[in-house]
């Protein structure tokens, strides 16, 4: 007995210690299998970052000098162009140039000492400037600010004949030596002339040259040539500039050229970069302290390494405690730690392999991508089937007549997402598809419904028959479903029917046919089921008719006839009649709208403001066709009456004088009228009376009033003719209207103003 336990004791001993060894065994591999990979890793980071530091330091150095770089050449141009604008300035606000040009040259001394001054301050105003002097063609000679000089003797004399040479030459020329007048070294300068009188005179010029020596003091104490260089190329690539003070033979190196810029005012180059060595010394130092920072961070991480490793490996450690506590009788061979735990595992993966395969896929989202493939008619029908088979709520008849696709859309969708929140939304949406399965379920369709698009839902059914009856019976459960939404819901929806197809790869083409009923929303009005087999097809040959109307129409409103009422009228009437898509009937009307500004927005903005102002909105926003005639009528009704109103006054008012004038001609006649004038002028009595009130501030009656009565008065003060026969000769038939018209507009009868020996009022004018 007592050697029986000795004997379990040894063995329990010997278990213990092979389970320790093994745990070790496992902890020292996770170890090992850690660090390789950790210190690679590390190493490459710190590579990496060493790389991509460097990279960016060059990139922020490149962007640096870049910015240095642009600034002194735009500040140059800056100055420059100042240059160039207060000499143009000079010239245009002085009348001194063009007298000095067009003078007798032999008695311009005056004028030669006015003009000296003027350049002398033209010159004074840029540090940059070095000379200036004026060249008059006349006489060739050259006034400069020390006198004038021939053009014979004059130093820049080749410049001024080149630039006679090149009269159309606009820009600055290329750094040239130049000697002054009384000087003997020569300087650098760029030079620009100008020919006078400006713009493109030939009777002179005026020469300005910068100095290239202040150009460069202007740039020097802009660069630090301990840290950078610029140089400056000429339009040939020659160098005419070296900020650094380095010779042509050391500029190889100075560095790598980080910018190059482009001057379009001199067309020089601007070259720039840092010296070798400046920003490879500063990156250098920055980078031992990361690789410190690097180091310490290694041997924290080992450390933490080792601390989680060792953490990490007790619930491992409680594992394998107990798988060996189960399999205390397996070989010793076997006892290896990833042995076990595969061993333990593989039959739990092997029994749930299939399952978790299943479940781990959302089926939700299988059978929706199911429904858009059958819709989108791309899949075999045979994968179709299979794929049916597992996933589709619906149960199909052993042999469907056939299927079809029935289309529900939300109307006024973007109303529909401002009045309710997103949660509401898909409360709302959720409960149509339940109302649809309810209600097909009921007509005795099976049927499966799954959202579509954001306010369009699609509903499969498979026919039991493919007869008319079954299709009344479908449109019927459409209608009703409709009404019933829209009564218990407060939502209003509309339904496309497509075609009916015999297979599943054919339900693509169901869907086409529905979602193609749907676009015929405006010209189907009400109706709540848009069957597609009724509809016509797209045929573009359909719609030239229709741009021939449109021509018409424009060409009436145009010409200011109302026909355009009765053309805008009948091609609304057919587009109703052919059922035109809502996308073709949009751009037919747009089309309209286009040529219509074309044609009439040329006569003032604000007929090309209302033309163009609101025309999405007006397009988009028709809920049905009769909302979208009455919304073009209208608006074409205002702009038509503006249209009139600026045509006739523009091209009626040499025609409102003449007709002033004929009525004061023939103010006398009793025939005339509103009517008289109509006839006699083409235009209608009511349009003539508003001319004339807009263009005299009268009305015609008054004016007509007015001169009858003036000659009234002077036939009265000076003859002794009668009452009647004035009337008479003022083109009254009788004279009891002439009497009451007359005593309205002065207050007294014809009669008693001859008793009153009463005289017309001097200095009247007649239409004032």
């Amino acid at each position: 007995m007592l050697q029986y336990s000795t004997s379990i004791s040894k063995t329990l001993n010997l278990e213990e210690k092979g389970m320790t060894s093994l745990q070790q065994n496992w902890y020292r591999k996770l170890l090992l299998s850690y660090f390789p990979i950790f210190l690679v890793t590390i190493t490459i980071l710190v590579f990496l970052s060493f790389i991509m530091f460097n990279e960016a330091s060059r990139e922020e150095a490149a962007k640096a000098n870049g910015i240095s770089t642009r600034f002194i050449m735009e500040d140059l141009d800056r100055s420059i162009n100042a240059i160039e604008m207060n000499v143009l300035n000079e010239v245009e606000t002085s009348a001194l140039y063009s007298s000095y040009l067009f003078s007798n040259p032999s008695s311009d001394q005056n004028l030669m000492y006015s003009l000296v001054k003027r350049l002398r301050g033209l010159q004074s105003g840029s540090d940059l400037i070095e000379s200036v002097y004026l060249y008059r063609h006349s006489d060739q000679s050259v006034l400069t600010t020390s006198g004038q000089s021939p053009l014979s003797t004059f130093p820049d004399r080749s410049y001024i004949e080149f630039a006679v040479k090149e009269h159309d030459y606009r820009g600055w020329s290329a750094v040239r030596s130049m000697t002054g007048l009384g000087e003997n070294e020569p300087k650098q300068v760029i030079s620009m002339y100008k020919n006078l009188p400006l713009p493109f005179g030939s009777q002179g010029l005026l020469v300005i040259n910068v100095s290239m020596y202040r150009v460069e003091q202007m740039i020097n104490p802009m660069i630090n040539d301990s840290v950078s260089f610029l140089n400056i190329l000429d339009s040939s690539g020659d160098l005419i500039f070296e900020a650094s003070q380095i010779g042509e033979d050391k500029r190889a190196k100075e560095g790598k050229v980080l910018t190059r810029l482009q001057s379009d005012q001199l067309g020089w180059t601007f070259e720039s970069g840092l010296r070798v060595g400046q920003l490879y010394a500063w990156v250098s130092v920055v980078s031992y302290i990361w690789i410190v920072i690097g180091f310490v961070t290694v041997v924290l991480a080992v450390i933490y390494i080792v601390y989680v490793t060792k953490r990490n490996y007790q619930p491992i450690k409680a594992m394998m405690n107990r798988i060996e506590s189960i399999q205390l009788n397996m070989p010793q061979a076997a006892k290896d730690e990833l042995s076990m735990i595969d061993s333990a595992l593989e039959s739990l993966i092997s029994r749930s392999m299939d399952y978790d395969k299943k479940r781990h896929e959302n089926l939700q989202l299988q059978r929706s991508q199911l429904f858009m493939d059958l819709i989108s008619g791309q899949k075999p029908e045979k994968e179709l089937l299979s794929r049916m088979a597992e996933l589709t709520p619906m149960k199909l008849p052993e042999q469907p007549a056939g299927y079809v696709i029935l289309l529900g859309e939300i109307n006024d969708y973007s109303g529909f997402q401002d009045v309710h929140t997103v949660r509401d939304q898909n409360v709302l949406k959720f409960a149509l598809m339940n109302v649809f399965q309810e209600l097909a379920r009921n007509a005795g369709f099976n049927s499966w419904i799954e959202w579509i698009a954001g306010s369009r839902v699609g509903i499969l059914i498979a026919l039991p028959g493919m007869n008319e009856e079954t299709r009344s019976s479908l449109i019927r459960a459409a209608e009703e479903c409709r009404g019933w939404v829209e009564e218990k819901l407060r939502l209003s929806v509309r339904f496309g029917l497509g075609s009916t197809v015999a297979g599943l790869h054919e339900i693509g083409a169901s869907h086409q046919s529905a979602s193609e009923a749907l676009g015929h929303r405006l010209a189907m009005g009400d109706h709540a089921v848009l069957v597609g087999d009724e509809l016509p097809r797209g045929d573009l040959s359909r719609l030239l008719p229709y741009l021939n109307e449109i021509s018409e129409l424009v060409k009436d409103f145009r010409l200011n006839n109302e026909g355009w009422r009765t053309r805008l009228k009948d091609m609304f009437a057919s587009f109703k009649a052919e059922r035109l898509k809502d996308d073709t009937i949009r751009s037919l009307v747009n089309s309209m709208l286009q040529l219509l500004s074309r044609e009439v927005g040329v006569l003032s903005d604000e007929l090309r403001n209302q033309l163009s102002e609101g025309r999405e909105h007006v397009l988009a926003g028709a809920a049905s066709l009769e909302e979208l005639q009455s919304r073009i009528t209208d608006q074409l009704t205002e702009i038509y009456r503006t249209y009139v109103a600026l045509s006739e006054t523009k091209s009626y008012r040499a025609m409102i004088s003449e007709m002033k004038h004929y009525i004061e001609e023939h103010f006398d006649d009793p025939n005339l009228s509103l009517k008289h004038l109509s006839d006699r002028f083409q235009i209608s009595g009511k349009y003539a009376s508003y001319l004339f009130k807009m263009e005299y501030d009268m009305k015609f009656v008054d004016f007509l009033v007015q001169l009858r009565m003036k000659r009234a008065e002077e036939l009265l003060a000076q003859t002794d003719l009668s009452i009647q026969e004035i009337a008479e000769k003022i083109g009254y038939a009788n004279s009891i209207t002439f009497g009451r018209v007359f005593k309205r507009t002065s207050g007294v009868t014809p009669g008693d103003y001859r008793k009153l020996q009463m005289k017309p009022a001097p200095g009247t004018e007649l239409g004032s």
